[in-house]
């Protein structure tokens, strides 16, 4: 794979890390106003995301046998941003039509995870797999190429921890927060769709 085309490659499962992350955090402050902030919901959010991520790994897996290309890659981060969306347009709604009928917050918490960020969240776990199958193109640097790729997917996930829990949450709104993330996702994505693609040998 050309130099260019691996830093792409690089940059999606970077910013993949980075986008579940500041996901994560920010659902807890989604889920407060209706639900607290109790080890109840912070423990609904975190097996939801954990239970997600773990379907993103083995789907993305799975994906990555049937002729990967970095198209197809690109094409997941612009699903993920897409999933997001439904966070920012009925969200409010969502939480409170779950609030007004799950009584115990404990399972109201975990269904409000669940219905909101479990999709995205899943999505955005198909990257890692698939990135470290286009970058497996040599048998004997195939581990090398899945370690550097996911030291860089979980920095970008410290960097998304850190970043949104110490300073975006100061500056922008939640959801100037996420339609910030999404915009970015999908310039990477288109950018990375206007390279030309090259198939993965099998």
């Amino acid at each position: 794979m050309p130099p260019a085309r691996q830093l792409l490659t690089y940059l999606i499962a970077g910013w993949s890390g980075y986008y579940v992350m500041a996901i994560e955090l920010l659902s807890g402050r989604i889920l407060a106003p209706n639900f607290g902030n109790s080890i109840y919901v912070w423990g609904g959010i975190i097996t939801v995301f954990m239970v997600a991520l773990s379907v993103g790994y083995l789907v993305g897996g799975q994906l990555s046998v049937f002729a990967p290309t970095q198209g197809k890659l690109a094409a997941l981060l612009l699903a993920a941003a897409a999933a997001t969306l439904p966070i920012v347009i009925v969200g409010e709604p969502v939480l409170d039509w779950i609030f007004n009928r799950v009584h115990d917050p404990r399972y109201a918490s975990l269904l409000a995870s669940s219905t909101l960020f479990f999709v995205p969240t899943a999505v955005s776990g198909m990257v890692s797999p698939y990135a470290v199958r286009l970058l497996a193109t040599n048998l004997r640097a195939t581990g090398r190429s899945a370690g550097l790729l996911f030291f860089v997917s979980t920095f970008g996930s410290a960097a998304g921890t850190i970043l949104t829990s110490f300073y975006m949450v100061l500056w922008f709104e939640i959801n100037q927060i996420f339609i910030g993330m999404i915009v970015i996702s999908a310039l990477i994505g288109l950018a990375t769709l206007g390279f030309r693609d090259v198939r993965v040998a099998a």
